[in-house]
């Protein structure tokens, strides 16, 4: 017949086994879940690993086309740069021979045209005529007077340039015709085709 003591050493013995096994049991459900912690950080890790790579290789790509257009941009401002260097040389050199026109034997044709223009531009019955010393020599204000059913009449002379300055309406009203002048007002719209020309383009 089994005594007490026998009794507390075999209940005692089962409560050890039954925490034993307990433990063992949360030790494999500790281990399950340090595994999937594990696991989830290791998957999170790799996750951010990528993005962070594609990031740096959309960073490096955006750096490398920045690069790209910023050298292209460079060129190509350079290239401008020299274009408008030719083109202002060569209205510079189209300048500097502009008085040279005035000794053309069709120059008193040229003259009355800067002349018509201007008036018809204005459209005035009555006006005064500044012109350069060869301009008013060569231009006949009498016959363009009838044509154009005025009265018009030289100022002083013109100072600078080569051709005509028109005033009307007391001084309020005023048009220069001279041939710097034109080239001037030409030089936008001319530019690009003087360009082909000079780069053996057709205009």
């Amino acid at each position: 017949m089994k005594t007490e003591t026998q009794d507390i050493e075999m209940l005692a013995q089962a409560i050890m086994l039954e925490a034993r096994d307990e433990a063992e049991q949360l030790q494999v459900e500790a281990k399950e879940k340090a595994d999937a912690i594990l696991k989830r950080a290791q998957a999170e890790a790799e996750s951010e690993r990528k993005a962070i790579l594609d990031r740096a290789k959309q960073d490096a790509d955006r750096l490398r086309s920045q690069a790209s257009a910023t050298s292209q941009l460079k060129a190509r401002s350079s290239q401008l740069e020299q274009r408008e260097k030719i083109l202002d040389s060569v209205f510079e050199e189209v300048k500097k021979q502009l008085d040279g026109v005035k000794n053309r034997s069709d120059y008193n044709a040229i003259a009355a045209m800067l002349v018509r223009e201007a008036l018809t531009q204005l459209k005035v019955t009555e006006a005064e005529i500044k012109a350069d010393e060869s301009t008013q020599k060569v231009l006949k204000l009498d016959e363009i007077s009838k044509e154009l059913n005025g009265k018009f009449s030289f100022g002083n002379k013109l100072e600078e340039g080569t051709g005509i300055v028109v005033n009307a309406a007391d001084g309020k009203v005023h048009y220069d015709n001279t041939l710097e002048t034109r080239l001037s007002r030409l030089q936008s719209a001319l530019r690009s085709s003087v360009y082909k020309v000079l780069m053996g383009e057709k205009a």
